[in-house]
């Protein structure tokens, strides 16, 4: 049974980097207070680390 993630928008992307507005769509968050279950993956853990300042990780 693989890891999962619970990743929570909780800070708005208004004024961020071009880049990181793109990777915090690409986490499937849309809305502040929006959370998504995600595989614990590399490729999630970098994308998370690139926008730690917008969002809160769990792991479950």
């Amino acid at each position: 049974m693989s890891k999962k993630l619970e990743i929570t928008l909780t800070r708005s992307v208004i004024g961020a980097k071009e880049k990181q507005i793109k990777t915090v769509e690409a986490l499937g968050l849309k809305k502040i207070r929006q959370t998504v279950v995600l595989e614990d993956t590399p490729a999630i853990r970098g994308m998370v680390n690139k926008v730690s300042h917008l969002v809160t990780v769990k792991e479950g």
